[in-house]
């Protein structure tokens, strides 16, 4: 090809910038126990508990503002066509008889771990979709503005729950 340079190896040589590789090390049992140890333990219900929280904080702020049931009604399914599918998939991804057998089964693969990720992540899209789908149907005087609001409160739970992992993260690292 007309970019590609004369000779290959040297692009790809890991010593282009003179600075040689360091020498992959294997951690003991003893290291790699110490190494988790430190390191902190997350859980994918954390997200639901901040959804529900958040979720719990803007119905009846819906409530106080327009003071109409409908509009509370509205904000609540709205956070809820995003909390039930993530709780869903935090439990198909944790508690589950069918995790739980692949974890047993197959300790240390990661790659049924991601397909389990891409399944569940599936499941909770169209569930969602399917719950927005029949909101008409669901909520008596749906307000289709409550509901978005109550659907990007909900989804906000997510940054809200990476900035506070980043700060547990930033905190934990100062200690150590």
């Amino acid at each position: 090809m007309k970019n590609e340079p004369e000779d290959r190896r040297s692009v790809y040589d890991d010593e282009v910038d003179g600075v040689p590789e360091p020498e992959f090390k294997r951690l003991s049992a003893e290291e790699a126990a110490e190494w988790r140890s430190r390191q902190p333990r997350e859980s994918v219900w954390r997200l639901v508990l901040w959804q529900l929280l958040l979720g719990l904080l803007l119905v009846p702020l819906a409530w106080l503002l327009t003071r109409r049931a409908e509009v509370a009604g509205s904000a609540a399914y709205g956070v809820l066509c995003i909390l039930l599918p993530t709780a869903l998939m935090a439990y198909g991804l944790t508690s589950s008889g069918l995790a739980r057998l692949i974890r047993r089964l197959f300790p240390g693969m990661s790659g049924l771990s991601l397909a389990g990720l891409f399944f569940w992540e599936g499941v909770k899209v169209l569930l969602a979709l399917a719950m927005m789908w029949q909101a008409p149907r669901l909520v008596p005087g749906l307000s289709w503005l409550a509901l978005v609001a109550g659907l990007v409160v909900a989804l906000k739970a997510y940054w809200l729950e990476l900035w506070m992992r980043s700060r547990r993260a930033a905190r934990t690292s100062k200690i150590l």
